[in-house]
């Protein structure tokens, strides 16, 4: 049995067939002209799941790069600070050793204990010092001052920065591990050697513990240094991070422009063909017309 093929047939046939490369060849030129592998969920179900899980990882990766660029200008901060505060101590001990010679007369030791009044001065202002409005050696306390008149530090938590989805590095100091707390602070210990000198007692009693609080703050310093070094390797890990997750992202979302390119050429090439094919194969007369 011969089955018929009408002009009908024929005719939705070939506009199928149109449809079908009229639509790869939208497809095509709509990756070539957003370079995008993926414009909508649809195109790539799984593809598309593994671009927004890229994503959300780029997007920590770059907030670990904050947090390691702010953690960075709060321990500079501190180094420089402890920098001055152990030069700050040094010269309160060469100064005590001065003092501590029985041939000086009371306006020489007076006016060691004016320079000790003032180095404490200095002391107590990088006690006190702050970045981005927050203080060094106090925390995460919202205080008028980190040091308060009795020589203590305000109490607050530690502040840390995430560097990692499992590490943090804490980058303020305890201040009462830096300068002492209290009667054994180096404040005090300040206030006494000058009240000494000036009342003509012998200072010597004081080096010891003046070079124990300068072995504190040395120590303290080092761990800030270490801190630094543990910032510095998550900078160079987030930095490797960021871009194999970027080249994870491309071969994900992005396309090979010169592939599309040819594959577009190819689809008008071959749109065209098949409408001129159809347009000899398929030539409508009046009667089809009419019918």
């Amino acid at each position: 049995m011969i089955t018929r093929v009408t002009n009908q047939t024929m005719l939705h046939g070939a506009q199928r067939s149109l449809q079908v490369n009229l639509a790869r060849l939208a497809d095509l030129q709509e990756k070539a002209s957003s370079q995008k592998a993926i414009s909508r969920p649809s195109d790539d179900p799984a593809a598309a799941a593994v671009a927004l899980r890229v994503r959300a990882e780029i997007g920590a990766t770059k907030q670990y790069g904050r947090n390691i660029a702010d953690g960075e200008g709060w321990l500079t901060q501190l180094d420089s600070t402890m920098t001055a505060s152990k030069r700050t101590l040094d010269a309160v001990n060469d100064l005590t050793l001065q003092g501590s010679g029985s041939s000086l007369s009371p306006g020489a030791r007076d006016a060691l204990a004016v320079n000790i009044a003032s180095l404490r001065t200095e002391l107590t202002t990088q006690a006190n010092a702050t970045y981005a409005g927050r203080f060094l050696f106090a925390g995460n306390a919202d205080a008028p001052a980190a040091l308060g008149p009795d020589h203590t530090f305000a109490a607050g938590g530690k502040v840390e920065r995430r560097v990692g989805p499992a590490e943090a590095i804490r980058v303020d100091a305890d201040g009462a591990a830096v300068f002492g707390s209290g009667p054994d602070s180096a404040f005090a210990l300040l206030d006494r050697i000058a009240a000494d000198l000036r009342a003509g007692k012998d200072v010597s009693v004081h080096l010891a513990p003046l070079q124990q609080r300068i072995k504190d703050l040395s120590s303290q310093h080092s761990e800030i240094g270490t801190r630094h070094a543990r910032l510095l390797e998550a900078k160079d890990a987030v930095a490797d991070a960021s871009l194999a997750l970027e080249g994870e992202r491309a071969a994900v979302e992005d396309v090979d422009l010169a592939s599309i390119i040819l594959d577009l050429k190819l689809q008008e090439t071959a749109y065209q063909g098949a409408l001129a094919v159809s347009a000899r194969v398929l030539q409508p007369s009046l009667m089809d017309f009419l019918r």
